[in-house]
């Protein structure tokens, strides 16, 4: 599961990384590049927060990077540090900032760690944000467990291969969980699982910077071979046809149409983590 930390990938200099890593104690953790290429391999790798980029180490050579790599991730924050007092640190705060660089943060006063600090205390999750928001209308009325087995879902989507898995992180046995949405005439856990991958992957194919295999690779497919396999099971396209046709709004649109929507009365009588008669399985906490 993943932390509640945030993870930030940064570019700066040798003098910066102490104070940055200190400052971000029990707030975000630090992927400390040597480039804006190592920091862009981090993002493909992994899901995250920010970018971190020291004003005294972008020169006007870095700036077409910077610039190609906002419009590749653009919802990977870049966020521009001034961490010292620099006569020409103005001028690359506005090159960063045409650039596309929206956040400068001036870490050379104290203040200014609170700032950074504040700006990453909670690490967003617009995926999620998204999906929640969607359903909440059609889940409003449903009972706890049922909300809690959609937030569960959908926030661990990624990292949820399985039912077996899913059933773990709420904490309830499969064949009680499988046999309670069969019983209620529900879709199957494993489908709705399968179908909340498939928004993570349209919300990351929103990034230009990231290919195919990066997709594969962040949600744990085995290949990205295994990948278009899952594609071609479930909807009959390719990763690239997906990606083309079906971006993160319609395939949204989509999971509420095909899976919500339809059963909101049995979804809002459902208890897909609660004892039923002749369940001898373990309930979530």
């Amino acid at each position: 599961m993943r932390s509640c930390t945030a993870t930030v990938a940064t570019v700066l200099l040798p003098a910066e990384r102490s104070r940055v890593e200190a400052a971000g104690q029990g707030c975000f953790v630090t992927l400390h590049g040597e480039s804006l290429e190592e920091a862009t391999r981090q993002v493909r790798r992994q899901t995250v927060d920010a970018v971190f980029l020291s004003v005294h180490w972008c020169g006007d050579a870095e700036l077409p990077r910077v610039a190609q790599f906002v419009r590749e991730f653009p919802h990977v924050p870049a966020v521009a540090l001034i961490s010292r007092a620099d006569s020409q640190a103005s001028e690359r705060v506005l090159r960063l900032g045409a650039s596309g660089v929206r956040a400068v943060v001036d870490v050379s006063v104290p203040a200014g760690w609170h700032r950074l600090r504040e700006l990453l205390r909670e690490p967003s999750s617009p995926v999620v944000a998204r999906v929640m928001a969607a359903l909440d209308p059609e889940l409003r009325d449903a009972p706890p467990d049922c909300r809690l087995f959609f937030e569960v879902l959908v926030r661990r989507a990624p990292e949820l291969r399985t039912v077996t898995t899913l059933s773990g992180a709420l904490d309830v046995v499969p064949s009680s969980l499988m046999s309670r949405f069969y019983r209620a005439e529900l879709p199957s856990p494993k489908i709705y699982l399968a179908h909340a991958r498939l928004l993570h992957a349209a919300h990351l194919f929103r990034s230009d910077g990231l290919s195919i295999a990066d997709v594969a690779h962040r949600l744990e497919y085995s290949s990205p071979q295994s990948f278009g396999r899952h594609l071609r099971t479930l909807l009959g396209v390719t990763a690239g046809e997906f990606r083309r046709r079906l971006p993160f709004d319609e395939a949204l649109d989509r999971f509420c149409a095909s899976f919500i929507t339809p059963y909101r009365d049995r979804l809002l009588a459902f208890h897909p983590l609660g004892t039923w008669p002749g369940d001898h399985g373990r309930s979530a906490a």
